[in-house]
């Protein structure tokens, strides 16, 4: 098939600030986990679909299937649906207080309200 480009999990974007692997951005309607450390205005391989571990406000409790939110201010994935952008759902429960959160990436970023 001569439209297929690739298997699209995995995909270059140009880094909208500095990141290190394992660190979300917001990519305009893409959201991704960068592979490598990568400075603003880069290209690097940055994963959109799939199932991570992420940095997350660590004063929330997650249930399991929970919506996940990117707060493109404090660079993190929250619970919290107001003026954050949908990225994807809880994989598993993430305690209060902790660190980290397992997300399934749904591969569009979505506003708030959209």
């Amino acid at each position: 098939m001569k439209t297929y480009v690739q298997p699209g999990e995995v995909v270059p974007l140009i880094a909208p600030y500095d990141r290190l692997s394992g660190e979300g951005a917001l990519v305009g309607a893409l959201f991704g986990v960068a592979t490598v450390n990568v400075l603003n205005t880069v290209e690097a391989n940055f994963i959109i679909t799939g199932v991570v571990v992420i940095k997350k406000t660590s004063a929330q409790a997650w249930t399991q299937g929970a919506l996940i939110y990117w707060d493109n201010t404090a660079k993190e994935a929250t619970n919290v649906s107001t003026s954050n952008t949908r990225i994807g759902a809880a994989l598993l429960a993430a305690a209060n207080p902790s660190a980290t959160g397992t997300v399934r990436l749904n591969g569009i970023a979505t506003p708030t309200g959209a």
